[in-house]
Formats: structure tokens, sequence, C-alpha cells
């Protein structure tokens, strides 16, 4: 009895980290009924995340203080922020397949800051990683065939990011790369102020860059209250605080590895929904490209086990 019981936490704990990968990887179409709705998806996450960091201001006040008066986390509230902000915008005016995809390039630039940050040193694993990435990235992002090589750039020929959506997903891979560092290097600050760095981060930057883009014209304004986006836009700030409540269950109950590999279930519910529900396609040069981009993702999660 007593050795079944650990088993049973370990199952409930997979299974908060998987509730937490479909959050995410379903989020896009809420978003985009969002966005339908007029609401703007860098207004949208402005709004859910101040809410959700309201939340947990009111239900542990001392996280107000240490975010306040620790500099490190300061830096955690920005690479979250970029995070949230580049994905959620990203996942709505893009193939959400696609994007997930660059998203998950993150084990790639893990090392690279981690190198920089921790002072880890450069393995042959992490070498291995890198390398699997760049080649998936590549993959993903190689021009189409058929193009007018004559009429393009040198530029045009580089497997590069091509679309606003594209660079979101690289950029909110690479600043979710830098959360994770941060997080593990400021693994002795209290719980709760790390998380409400993190909804705080993804407030202020969805704050900054909404308040740019409708400025210069580029974004419509948040519209007038109305019920059907008021009451979409609540459900989904309980969602993200359940999910972000499930990933710290999940994550503190199992070894580092098994939570890496039970995340990249993102990918699979990314993958499915948006095929199945008209947000982006499954091409074979995607297929490909992500299976090198997951394999240097697995290898990451096999790395930390040890």
């Amino acid at each position: 009895m007593s050795a079944a019981l650990p088993e049973r936490a370990s199952r409930r704990a997979a299974w908060a980290l998987v509730f937490n990968a479909f959050v995410w990887g379903t989020s896009w179409w809420p978003l985009r009924r969002l966005q339908e709705a007029g609401l703007h998806p860098l207004w949208a996450t402005t709004i859910i995340f101040t809410v959700a960091s309201l939340a947990i201001a009111i239900a542990r006040p001392r996280a107000c203080m240490q975010v306040a008066t620790t500099p490190a986390l300061w830096l955690l509230v920005a690479a979250a922020g970029l995070t949230n902000a580049s994905f959620n915008w990203a996942i709505v005016i893009g193939d959400v397949v696609r994007v997930v995809l660059l998203f998950y390039l993150m084990p790639l630039w893990t090392v690279l800051l981690a190198r920089a940050v921790l002072g880890e040193r450069l393995t042959k694993a992490a070498a291995l990683r890198i390398g699997l990435g760049a080649i998936g990235a590549a993959i993903v992002l190689w021009p189409p065939a058929g193009g007018d090589s004559a009429a393009s750039g040198f530029a045009d020929l580089l497997p590069l990011p091509r679309s606003l959506a594209d660079w979101l997903g690289v950029v909110g891979g690479f600043s979710f790369a830098f959360n994770n560092v941060m997080l593990r290097r400021e693994a002795n600050r209290p719980e709760e102020g790390r998380s409400l760095a993190m909804f705080l981060g993804g407030a202020v930057v969805a704050a900054a860059l909404a308040a740019f883009l409708t400025t210069t014209g580029a974004a419509a304004a948040p519209p007038a209250p109305a019920w059907p986006w008021l009451a979409l836009t609540g459900a989904l700030t309980l969602v993200f605080l359940a999910g972000n409540l499930s990933l710290q269950y999940g994550a503190a109950r199992l070894p580092a590895n098994r939570t890496a590999v039970v995340m990249l279930t993102e990918v699979v519910f990314a993958s499915l929904s948006a095929v199945a529900l008209g947000g982006g396609t499954l091409t074979a040069r995607l297929a490909v490209g992500g299976a090198f981009i997951v394999a240097g993702a697995v290898l990451a999660a096999r790395e930390r086990g040890h």
C-alpha cells in the first residue's frame, strides 16, 4: 500500500503537467476568438495576466515585496513577459504548428544561455542538442521550392524567419529559455515571488507593446465592454491560473527529466488542435523539421535527469 501511494502521486503530478501542456497547446483557439471580437492578443494577454497578478498578490501579499526588492526577479519579469507576449501574439497571427515548433527551439538557446548565465560547461551532449535544433530549424525555415531565385536576394535564400509570426516564435522560445535559466538560478527564492514575477511580466510587457502598437495605429484599442469577450477573457484567466498551478504542482513532484518530456505534449496538443480546427497545417517538411527539434528537446530532458 505504501509503495502504491508514491506511484499514484507521480501519476497525479504527470497529469497536472499534461493539463498545463493542454492549456498552452490549445490557447490559440480562444485567443483567436477574442481577436475576432476585436481584442488584440496583446491586449488580451494584458488583461488576463493583470487579473492573474492581482489574484496572486491578494492571496500571497508577501510576493509583492519579494518582487519589488529583488532585482534578479526583475529579469524574470522581463523574460516571462516577452515569452507570453510573443507566443500569444504569434499563435494568433501565424500557423500554429510552425510557431510552436520554432518556439520549442528553446533547448538550443538554453545551452547557450546556461553557458553565459550559469557558467555551465558545453558538453558533447549539449553540442548535439544544438546541432539537432539547428537542423530542425533549417528544415522548418527553408524557403519554399519554386520561388524566383533570380528576383530574390541572398537573404531570401537562407533558412531565416520569413514573417512576424516566425520571428515571434523564435523570440518567444529564446525568452522562455532565459526564463527557465533564471528560474534555475533563483531556485532558492520563494515560489510565490517567482510566480508573481512571471504573471506580472506577462501583464507589463504585453501592455507596453499593446500601447505602442495602438498609439502607432498598428493595433486597435480594446473594444467597448461586452459580455461575450469579457466572459471568455475571464474564463481564460482562470484556465491560465490553473495551468500555472498545475505546472508548479507537477514540476515540484517529478524529476526534471520526466517533467521536460511530459511538457513536450504541448507540441502534440498544438499540432492536433491546429490541424483539426484550421489553425495550421502539418506538412512533410514541418514533420521532419519538428522531429529534429523534438529530438533535441528529449535529449535535453534526458541529460537533465542525470
